[in-house]
């Protein structure tokens, strides 16, 4: 399958048209060497023919040279007149003249003949032989024959030309069935761009599709949110019952809660939301989920919790886990309409190592609905995927949770019966680690004993601001407001006295707050600074350099305790 932004690949051919040339010369060249090789083998060949029927003319004409019987010697010279690449044969007396001779054609015979080694000339081969009785030259014999007739040369080349055809032919076939190659490929090519554009249209067209599911979600959880606030606030000016108004005032609290903690989950399924780890007992928090999950299920959905009595600790984002089984149990109370039984599950699963590696913590959490498709099993971690209906649900509960475990080094996965229920669980890698101390409770609420400290309030959204400046003249501190870092900074330069800066981090104009903070340090570095921000990566990079940071929303308590303990050992701009 081609990747995005791969070049596509065709077939690669068996035998490309530069390995069909080059195979075609080689041919060639293999031709040349084998007509060489037996052009020397023909020579060598004819050489030793030529010297046998010297041997035996030399032989015969002994005695007719010895006996001067010119007419002897002469019959012993036709007879070589048979064989058709003989050109021409002599005997000559042993005074070097001419005894007897055959010619056919070509140069006339030498007058004189001059023994010596083989020799060729041209296309023809002479060869000499003395002619001895003992040791008595009687004289000596010529013979002059063609080194290859005319048909055989002609069938040899006709061979070689025969190569050099197959050679070509090779080439051009291959060239032929090359460019049939290339040109499939090219519409392979073609084609594979044009399926491109189709799944890039197609992707697109998922993307805004699951905008729009995501959307309309977020958009429904938070009209409920906001409908719960705008109402209790509307029956909290229409009532006067004590009771009633703080029914009302929980109701409009746990509505924010749960606004703050949506928003959460769209900052983790961003990933704009660092995790922060740290040991946790699982039987302790679990308890600590009950009031939540009885406010999130309905009174026909049971909840039972089954842990093993020595589970081990993991280490985790606390707050990420009781999402992830509050997003658990939500998807598990929707898959009962009728009402069922959620059963929360905790064991270990030792490795079997010695060293603990690799041991694990397994969590399930289990419900007796309608099950899942086999089809869709594959799909249920993915973002933005649910079967709600459109509006009644994000898609990202689910993405949370396998985000979550497998940021946590761990794994998650689901098990379904289609009318039977479904099981999805986590499997955490155990912590080796001391469990925390218990934290020491929350200071009461209290006001600024002295009354006199004050605060320089950088925000600059009306409302937010408004809002601040009421809880931080309840604490007891007298404050200054401005809407940018500019004017801030003109304030402190100016020598108006301040305690603290309590600055937002994202603001109009060429200076954040981050850079305020960076430039309050540098100028006047006894003066403590506190930002604050909505925006998690904005606060992920402020706690990078050290510096305090309250995460939007906070409560007033979270306040409070902010400001005490930074200025219970603060000081005053030098």
């Amino acid at each position: 399958m081609i990747g995005k932004g791969q070049k596509p690949r065709g077939p690669r051919p068996v035998l490309t048209v530069s390995m069909a040339v080059g195979l075609a010369i080689a041919i060639v060249l293999a031709a040349f060497v084998m007509a060489l090789y037996n052009e020397r083998l023909s020579e060598r060949d004819r050489v030793r023919q030529a010297a046998v029927q010297v041997h035996i003319l030399a032989g015969s004409v002994a005695a007719p040279l010895a006996f001067d019987d010119r007419a002897a010697a002469r019959e012993y010279v036709d007879a070589l007149s048979s064989n058709p690449d003989v050109e021409a044969v002599a005997a000559y007396d042993m005074r070097g003249r001419l005894a007897a001779s055959f010619l056919r054609g070509g140069e006339a015979l030498p007058t004189a003949n001059t023994v010596g080694p083989p020799r060729v000339e041209g296309a023809r081969l002479v060869v000499t032989y003395p002619v001895t009785e003992g040791e008595t030259v009687l004289g000596s014999v010529y013979l002059r024959t063609v080194l290859e007739s005319p048909a055989r040369r002609a069938m040899r080349y006709a061979g070689f030309a025969l190569l050099i055809i197959m050679a070509a032919l090779l080439v051009a076939v291959l060239g032929a069935a090359n460019a049939r190659e290339a040109e499939a490929f090219r519409k392979l090519r073609a084609e594979i761009r044009e399926r491109e554009k189709a799944e890039e249209a197609l992707r697109q067209s998922q993307k805004m599709e699951a905008m729009g599911q995501l959307t309309g979600g977020v958009a429904h959880d938070f009209n409920n949110l906001l409908m719960v606030a705008s109402s209790g606030l509307d029956l909290m000016d229409r009532t006067t019952d004590p009771a009633r108004r703080e029914r009302l005032r929980q109701g409009i609290r746990q509505a924010i809660d749960r606004g703050a903690s949506l928003t959460q989950q769209l900052l983790a399924f961003s990933r704009r939301s660092p995790l922060k780890p740290e040991v946790v007992d699982i039987g302790r928090r679990l308890a600590g989920m009950h009031a939540l999950l009885d406010r999130s299920l309905r009174e026909n959905v049971t909840v039972e919790v089954k842990l093993a009595p020595d589970l081990w600790r993991i280490e985790v984002d606390a707050s990420q886990l009781e999402v992830a089984v509050l997003n658990i149990a939500i998807n598990a109370r929707d898959a009962m309409p009728d009402g069922g039984a959620i059963t929360i599950e905790g064991r270990n699963e030792p490795s079997g190592r010695p060293d603990g590696v690799g041991d694990m913590v397994r969590l399930s959490i289990r419900d007796t609905g309608v099950g899942v498709a086999p089809e869709m099993l594959s799909r249920l971690f993915e973002p933005f995927f649910t079967t709600k209906e459109v509006g009644k649900g994000t898609g990202l509960g689910l993405s949370q949770v396998y985000g979550f475990a497998r940021a946590s080094g761990g794994e998650a996965g689901v098990d379904s019966v289609l009318g039977q229920g479904t099981t999805i669980w986590l499997r955490i890698p155990r912590s080796t680690k001391a469990a925390p101390a218990e934290p020491a409770p929350a200071p009461p609420v209290r006001a600024n004993p002295e009354g006199r400290q004050r605060i320089l309030l950088v925000e600059d959204d009306d409302n937010v601001a408004h809002l601040v400046e009421e809880m931080l003249q309840e604490l007891g501190y007298e404050t200054r407001r401005v809407a940018a870092a500019a004017p801030a900074l003109d304030l402190l330069g100016a020598g108006e006295i301040f305690d603290l800066v309590f600055s937002d981090m994202v603001m109009p104009g060429d200076i954040g707050g981050l850079d305020l903070a960076r430039e309050i340090q540098r100028r006047w570095p006894r003066l403590p600074v506190i930002l604050t921000t909505g925006y998690s990566a904005a606060a992920t990079a402020a706690s990078g350099e050290g510096r305090r940071v309250l995460v939007k929303p906070y409560r007033i308590e979270a306040l409070a305790s902010e400001l005490e303990a930074v200025l219970s050992g603060g000081g005053r701009p030098a």
